[in-house]
């Protein structure tokens, strides 16, 4: 039953039905639970004690960051089965999924950077946790550049996960980076021993932020793995029709080239 289940999931036609009725489901609810945290970010949620007004920035800020790191090991993930079980849309999630977390990653420096400004009067220091981050953002790019630099799909697809595994090393680094070195940047405030410090009247809004983020980030990867597996049977229909077109000029040319006369020979 197990091994059916499996192929059944596997399976990219069976895929694009199902992704094709739950995407627009996926994109209502996610644009409703944007716009709810928005406004509770912008006209409930109080400013800081001591930050202010700038404090509205962590609303974007820290669910940019958890996408950034959930999507990379979302593709760690993807990389074991494209190399252990070469699962077919394995590898088309992989690459569906490195546009979209080097996007919140840099959404997630870029707001980093304007929450430090204020904070740190810098808008960058090499800070553990910032620069781990600034690494996953460069492990995204060089993961899509290769992936533009291979032409065979196969040879990619392997070459690509070998990588997304060595580059999740820095996974546990941005993780535990505040509390290995003495940095600016604070400590783990939502999941920790002993409970959030942040109080209630904005960690729901987070909380709220996050999950929308998160609705946002699946929806987009849908969408992304559908185009890619059009994309891939554009790909091959095209090179089916290259050859038929190849073979069908190889034959009129033998048929249109001129036959040696009857006696003529060496």
């Amino acid at each position: 039953m197990w091994t059916a289940l499996w192929h059944r999931l596997a399976h990219p036609g069976h895929f694009l039905r199902w992704s094709g009725a739950a995407t627009p489901w996926l994109a209502g609810l996610s644009a409703l639970l944007l716009t709810l945290g928005l406004y509770l970010t912008w006209f409930v949620v109080p400013p800081d004690y001591q930050q202010g007004e700038t404090v509205r920035i962590m609303y974007i800020h820290v669910p940019a960051a958890w996408l950034g790191v959930f999507f990379y090991g979302a593709m760690t993930v993807s990389a074991i089965g494209t190399l252990v079980w070469r699962h077919p849309l394995a590898d088309v999630a992989q690459r569906a999924a490195a546009p979209i977390g080097a996007a919140f990653t840099l959404i997630c420096l870029v707001t980093g950077s304007l929450w430090g400004k204020p904070m740190w009067g810098t808008y960058w220091v090499w800070d553990a946790r910032l620069t781990s981050m600034l690494v996953l953002l460069l492990i995204y790019c060089g993961i899509i550049a290769l992936w533009r630099t291979i032409e065979d799909p196969n040879r990619a697809a392997r070459a690509i996960a070998i990588l997304t595994l060595v580059g999740a090393v820095n996974l546990p680094i941005i993780k535990f980076s505040v509390n290995w070195w003495s940095t600016l940047h604070q400590p783990a405030s939502i999941l920790r021993m002993g409970g959030s410090t942040i109080d209630p009247s904005m960690l729901y809004p987070l909380l709220e932020m996050i999950l929308a983020f998160t609705l946002l980030g699946m929806t987009l990867h849908l969408y992304a793995m559908r185009t890619e597996i059009l994309r891939r049977r554009v790909r091959v229909l095209t090179i089916r029709e290259a050859e038929r077109l190849d073979a069908g000029a190889a034959t009129a040319s033998i048929v249109a080239s001129p036959r040696m006369p009857v006696g003529q020979g060496a």
